[in-house]
């Protein structure tokens, strides 16, 4: 009898160091976050929803909202919890967004950010406290270069990258227009720095001359001096993928400095809206926007529109409410894949099998294309087209729908 307790025992106890093993085993590096029965799934967006951008985060937002709303605003029987931060559209508001999110450990994920000088700083901030983030908006090529460092492995995008944007511009302005000499003009951000690079080389491997590439500040609103620098070099083009205030400003006083009366102006997805047209006023009558080709986009995205109008009152007010949504899709999905249920009615999510779920996405049939990730996060399906702004939306205040060119 006591050899045979003394054997039970024994093997009690090494099925116990077992099952510890294995627990142990199965812990998510990075650390879980646990949901108790009936609490929420807190997700964080940290978007631009103040200030002279605000139309590009509160845009974005309202496209997770409907996401939330589609999904009955529950995942796996938990509520979903939306919370955010405001980024201002600047490295400063990035990192302070980025800092109290990952002061947070209910976080699950976030959606964000807006800006790509907001992203550079806070995504490591993110990523080191474990917070996976899906950004709608980010475009600059840097975010998902192969040499951006691992403190951005947390990284992912439903944006387009703007090797692809910079190159459509640059074909454009060469093929369609016809112009063999052109500008640039950036902000000092990575998002306007990086693209106007990457319009001038397509422009150059094309055949054209870049005359000048200039930089003003977010803040500045004389940009006489500048303008009167490039007018010595008679571009007949100037491209300037800046933020609403600033290209405002631009836009409004072009047409003042002699020699750039009849000079093709074209911005990008960052001045794409209703705010843009309130700061150029009818100066904007003609100029041209290089943005997602919203003809492109899926089915869904009609109603998606029609959700939008009755839930808010009016049409989307810029250019990424629909990767948005897409965003919050990838997320949701992830977190179904991943999340371990318990008897109680928890849940468990590891933070790093849900980052691996999200870089696993493939074939996910979003409002923006069919998403697939690469393994550096760009999971677009880059559509990319250029609207030219007429009187009419310009006084309405609506972004124009119908492309007045594309490359496809």
């Amino acid at each position: 009898m006591k050899r045979t307790f003394a054997l039970v025992l024994a093997l009690t106890f090494v099925i116990g160091i077992a099952v510890f093993a294995s627990n142990a085993q199965a812990a998510d590096p990075l650390g879980d976050v646990k949901i108790k029965k009936d609490e929420p799934i807190h997700i964080a967006y940290w978007f631009v929803v103040a200030g002279p951008d605000a139309s590009l985060g509160e845009d974005t937002k309202r496209g997770v909202e409907i996401a939330v709303d589609d999904k009955g605003g529950k995942i796996l029987g938990h509520p979903i919890k939306l919370s955010g931060q405001d980024t201002g559209c600047n490295a400063e508001g990035g990192q302070a967004a980025a800092t109290k999110l990952a002061s947070d450990p209910t976080i699950v994920a976030a959606i964000g950010s807006n800006c790509s000088s907001e992203a550079k700083p806070g995504v490591p901030i993110l990523w080191k406290a474990g917070i996976a983030t899906v950004s709608p908006s980010n475009t600059a090529p840097y975010l998902t270069d192969p040499k951006r460092g691992p403190e951005y492995d947390g990284y992912l995008r439903t944006a387009h990258n703007d090797k692809v944007q910079g190159a459509v511009a640059a074909q454009f302005a060469f093929k369609k227009l016809g112009v063999k000499k052109a500008a640039t003009i950036h902000d000092g951000s990575v998002y306007a720095e990086q693209l106007q690079a990457v319009f001038a080389e397509e422009f150059k491997k094309l055949g054209g001359t870049i005359t000048s590439q200039e930089a003003v500040a977010p803040t500045d609103t004389d940009m006489r001096p500048v303008l009167t620098k490039i007018a010595t070099g008679k571009p007949e083009f100037i491209y300037y993928p800046i933020f609403i205030a600033a290209a405002g400003h631009i836009t409004r006083q072009v047409k003042e400095v002699t020699g750039l009366e009849k000079t093709n102006l074209m911005s990008a997805d960052g001045a794409f809206s209703p705010d843009f047209y309130k700061a150029a006023g009818e100066t904007a009558v003609g100029m041209f926007h290089s943005s997602p080709d919203f003809s492109a986009f899926a089915g869904g995205y009609k109603d998606f529109l029609a959700k939008h109008q009755k839930k808010y009152g009016e049409k989307p007010i810029a250019p990424f409410h629909a990767h948005a949504y897409d965003a919050a899709t990838m997320v949701f999905a992830a977190i179904e894949k991943v999340a371990v249920k318990g008897k109680d009615g928890s849940l468990t999510i590891g933070r790093k099998a849900l980052r691996d779920a999200l870089y696993a996405t493939k074939g996910l049939k979003g409002l923006t294309g069919t998403l697939n990730c690469d393994k550096f996060g760009d999971c677009a399906d880059p559509r990319i087209a250029v609207y030219q702004q007429t009187a009419e939306n310009i006084k309405k205040l609506e972004n124009p729908q119908v492309p007045f060119w594309k490359p496809y």
